[in-house]
């Protein structure tokens, strides 16, 4: 389906911009609930986990002022639509960082959307027949689309990779290793590919 006809008005009017997003997060915690049909507790303790981490990545993120630089001279009237979960990993340590490069830049409108609250819109844009989130899809001023991001940078997918040759399925030690990879890699992957998705637009 055209991106146009996806993402309507209607859709758009739902989506969440990233302060009602962190709300949203915050009232989760403090309702010991998380977002979507999975309440397990593993999945509730992961949102209050990711909460600090975004809480943290707020204060910390400092986008690269070349990268802010560069897509100034390209975007015009974009909107970003990001399809994400307060549970999931990989969206707490990139949604913070897309949100911030977004601010910087100016004249982006950023949106949110819950995957699944919205499975029609996500399953547009799956990731090798997965569901795999965060995924940004940045829309011009006609509705059309721009580029695609996501889920996670590639240097933290080659991490994951290695675990699954390994044969590692234990759910806390692939967290684990995810959250070393992020914190050692310190969002120069997710910076990097921006530069590229960038340099490869007309």
């Amino acid at each position: 389906m055209h991106s146009q006809e996806l993402f309507t008005s209607e859709l758009l009017a739902q989506a969440m911009d990233f302060t009602n997003y962190m709300q949203l997060s915050e009232q989760l915690v403090a309702e010991g609930r998380t977002s979507g049909p999975n309440q397990s507790a593993p999945y509730v303790y992961y949102t209050k986990l990711n909460l600090q981490r975004m809480k943290r990545l707020n204060k910390t993120v400092d986008v690269p002022a070349q990268l802010v630089e560069l897509y100034k001279q390209k975007a015009n009237e974009w909107r970003w639509i990001t399809i994400t979960e307060p549970w999931c990993g990989d969206a707490a340590q990139c949604v913070p960082v897309i949100e911030k490069l977004a601010q910087a830049i100016g004249g982006i409108q950023s949106q949110y959307l819950l995957r699944d609250e919205h499975p029609e819109i996500m399953d547009a844009y799956l990731t090798n027949g997965g569901r795999s989130i965060p995924k940004l899809i940045c829309l011009d001023a006609e509705g059309r689309e721009v580029f695609t991001w996501g889920p996670r940078p590639d240097v933290i997918q080659e991490v994951m990779n290695r675990l699954k040759a390994d044969g590692v399925t234990e759910i806390s030690e692939i967290v684990e290793a995810i959250q070393k990879a992020y914190n050692d890699d310190k969002q120069n992957g997710i910076y990097q590919e921006f530069e590229v998705l960038l340099k490869a637009l007309n």
